[in-house]
């Protein structure tokens, strides 16, 4: 793990800790990070884990979320975020992108430890699973949580039709 990941993972575990969200944080090989190899490596399903993507407007003023849904779902950016976002046109942010905004790597990305200024929206099927697992920040871990702990989040939302 690197200097970088370990600050970051350092820093999500203070969030998680700071709003009292139980979790446990379980390590991992970094080459096995991107939600599907996680999962089969490790024996996880793609329902029980968690994909929290960040989405760009691309017209006007740049505008940012960050949204979580399963890994077996497809976050419905044109219709759903779009509207949610408030603007004409969102696709997913680029990985450089992503890392300016969030000082996460793709693969590692999460929805504790973001920009204040950042809407967070959970898909309302997360809540059917007894535990869902998150990227911890770093490529190098992940994180268990009980997906009712996602509400803790200042400001974030359960959306029903977040994913397709």
């Amino acid at each position: 793990m690197t200097d970088t990941d370990a600050a970051i993972e350092a820093r999500v575990v203070s969030t998680l800790n700071d709003l009292g969200i139980e979790h446990d944080l379980i390590k991992i090989d970094p080459d096995f990070a991107d939600t599907a190899e996680f999962c089969e490596k490790y024996g996880y399903t793609l329902e029980g884990s968690g994909n929290t993507i960040i989405v760009a407007s691309k017209r006007g003023a740049k505008k940012y979320c960050a949204c979580i849904v399963q890994g077996s779902a497809r976050l419905d950016v044109n219709k759903t975020v779009k509207k949610l976002m408030g603007v004409s046109r969102a696709s997913f942010a680029s990985a450089e992108e992503t890392m300016e905004l969030t000082g996460m790597l793709i693969g590692g990305v999460t929805a504790f430890a973001l920009p204040e200024d950042m809407s967070v929206y959970a898909d309302q099927k997360l809540l059917e699973q007894e535990s869902i697992i998150l990227g911890s920040g770093s490529r190098s871990s992940k994180i268990m949580i009980a997906p009712e702990e996602i509400a803790k989040i200042p400001g974030a939302q359960f959306i029903d039709g977040l994913s397709l």
